[in-house]
């Protein structure tokens, strides 16, 4: 069983990625969003009662799956509201029944996240769409985050369409498996 962890900034293609590696792959996305809109739809995003519910959410996800032996792939936005032990929790639920967890982090220049916000597909899942915003979460601190762990691949989806990256994902994940 593995996870195949793919994680950014807002607007690096995290879930247009993940979709396609779904589709290459056949393992389910669990894409942060669905925590996320899920807790949002009870309590303001930051709260404490949100970050309780979302991470409640991911942890249930991970336990679940790994104890069923259910591989699937999981974006994830690296930002303050989420607690920095969380990750490891997560890891260790999965490498507690033998699987493991494959890092791979996308990244972008700042420019074209402030011009991907204005795509409308991020407005389907509620996404962060306003480059005025962003910037004032940014000098607020709000996308501070600890390292996470060393990714199997970087992928600057500047240089890379989503499909180049998909399959560059896709076969790190089956040269892991073999």
């Amino acid at each position: 069983m593995h996870v195949v962890f793919i994680h950014g900034p807002a607007a690096s293609g995290k879930y247009t990625i993940g979709h396609q590696v779904a589709i290459r792959t056949g393992l389910p996305l669990f894409h942060n969003h669905l925590a996320v809109d899920a807790a949002k739809a009870l309590f303001e995003f930051g709260s404490p009662s949100f970050n309780r519910l979302r991470a409640t959410i991911w942890r249930a996800a991970f336990s679940e799956a790994a104890a069923a032996g259910r591989s699937f792939i999981f974006t994830f936005h690296p930002e303050a509201s989420v607690a920095p032990k969380l990750i490891e929790e997560l890891v260790s639920s999965v490498e507690a029944t033998g699987g493991r967890v494959l890092f791979f982090q996308l990244a972008c220049s700042r420019a074209s996240i402030l011009r991907r916000l204005n795509n409308p597909s991020r407005s389907e899942f509620g996404k962060l769409t306003d480059p005025k915003l962003y910037c004032q979460l940014e000098a607020q601190g709000a996308f501070e985050f600890p390292s996470l762990p060393s990714p199997i691949a970087s992928i600057d989806t500047d240089d890379v369409s989503p499909a180049e990256a998909a399959a560059s994902i896709q076969r790190a994940v089956e040269a892991t498996s073999c």
